[in-house]
C-alpha cells in the first residue's frame, strides 16, 4: 500500500533537530514487527507462534524486570546445560535483552548462528539483538541474509526497512515498508514504522496520516496512539489527538494495560516503542 505526494515539510529547526534524535533508535522500534503474530505468556508457558518464533520462545517485552531477572536465572540454566540447544539460546537471548544486558545477548546469538548457521528464527533474533545493541549495519546484513528471495517474510522486510532508516537511508527503508504491505496490507505495525521513516524526514503530514490509517486497524496498539501524539505536538497540534488509546488492548508484543495516550518525553519514545517487540 503506497502513500503518494510525500512532499519536504519546512518546519521549525527546533523540530528538526527533535526529530533527528529519533533517527538512530529507529530499527528499535521497527522490530516490533517481528513479534507480530505471536503471544509469549511466560518464561515457562505456552505461546502462540508467528512465521519466525517458534514455539515456547519468550518475548523480551513480556517481561518486567523481575519477570526478566527470573528468565535470566531459568534460561541461563538451560543454556548452560548445552549451548547448542536452540531454545535455549533464543529464551536466554530474549531474557538478557528484557533485562538490559544487549552485549551478552548478541553473544549468545553469535554463537547460536554457528549453531544454526541456516536457521531463519535464529538469524532474525540474532539481528533484532544487533539492532538492540546499536550495531545496525551488522544486523541488516544478517536480517538479509534471513530473508528468503523466493518467499519474503514481511516481518522481516519490515525490520529491514528500520535498519535502513537508523543508517539514513529513509528512500530504501520506505520501499521495504511497501513490500511488507504488499504481503500483509494494512499490517498497522508496518505503517507505524513507516510513519516514524517519515518523521525522520521532518514530512509530519504523511506521518499523521499513515497513523490514522495504523489506527484505523483493530490490531493496532497504544503505542501507534502515542506516536501519533508525538506527530501532533511536533505540528502543535496537541488537543487533536484522538482517545481511543484508552480502549486499545495490548499487542502480541505488549503487556500490562495500554499506555496513557498523552505525549511521552521525546528522548523516551523509542524506548517505549522497542517495548513492543
Amino acid at each position: 500500500m503506497e502513500i503518494h505526494g510525500a512532499v519536504q515539510m519546512p518546519i521549525p529547526s527546533e523540530r528538526k533537530q527533535k526529530t533527528r534524535r529519533l533517527g538512530p533508535l529507529l530499527a528499535l522500534g521497527a522490530f516490533a514487527a517481528l513479534g507480530a503474530g505471536c503471544q509469549a505468556i511466560g518464561a515457562k508457558g505456552p505461546a502462540t507462534t508467528g512465521s519466525l518464533r517458534p514455539t515456547n520462545t519468550l518475548v523480551s517485552s513480556d517481561m518486567n524486570q523481575q519477570a526478566a531477572v527470573s528468565a535470566v536465572r531459568t534460561w541461563g540454566q538451560a543454556y548452560a546445560r548445552n549451548e547448542k540447544d536452540k531454545q535455549a539460546a533464543l529464551n536466554y537471548a530474549a531474557a538478557l535483552r528484557a533485562a538490559g544486558e544487549k552485549k551478552q545477548a548478541v553473544a549468545v546469538m553469535r554463537k547460536a548462528v554457528i549453531y544454526h548457521p541456516k536457521d531463519r528464527s535464529v538469524l532474525a533474533a540474532f539481528g533484532k539483538a544487533l539492532a538492540d545493541d546499536g550495531q545496525f549495519q551488522e544486523a541488516l546484513s544478517v536480517i538479509q541474509r534471513a530473508q528468503q528471495q523466493d518467499n519474503p517474510d514481511w516481518q522481516l522486510l519490515a525490520a529491514e526497512g528500520g535498519i535502513l532508516d537508523s543508517l539514513g537511508d529513509s528512500r530504501s527503508a520506505r520501499e521495504r515498508y511497501r513490500q511488507a504491505l504488499v504481503l500483509a496490507p494494512g499490517e498497522p505495525q508496518v505503517l507505524n514504522n513507516l510513519a516514524m521513516s517519515y518523521v525522520l524526514t521532518s514530512q509530519l503530514s504523511e506521518a499523521e496520516a499513515t497513523l490514522r490509517q495504523a489506527l484505523a486497524s483493530p490490531k493496532a496498539t497504544a503505542r501507534t496512539q502515542q506516536n501519533l501524539a508525538l506527530v501532533l505536538a511536533l505540528q502543535s497540534k496537541g488537543g487533536a489527538a484522538p482517545k481511543a488509546a484508552t480502549n486499545r488492548t495490548a499487542s502480541a508484543g505488549e503487556t500490562g494495560p495500554a499506555p496513557s495516550p498523552a505525549l511521552p518525553a521525546q528522548e523516551n519514545v523509542w524506548a517505549e516503542i522497542k517495548k513492543s517487540g
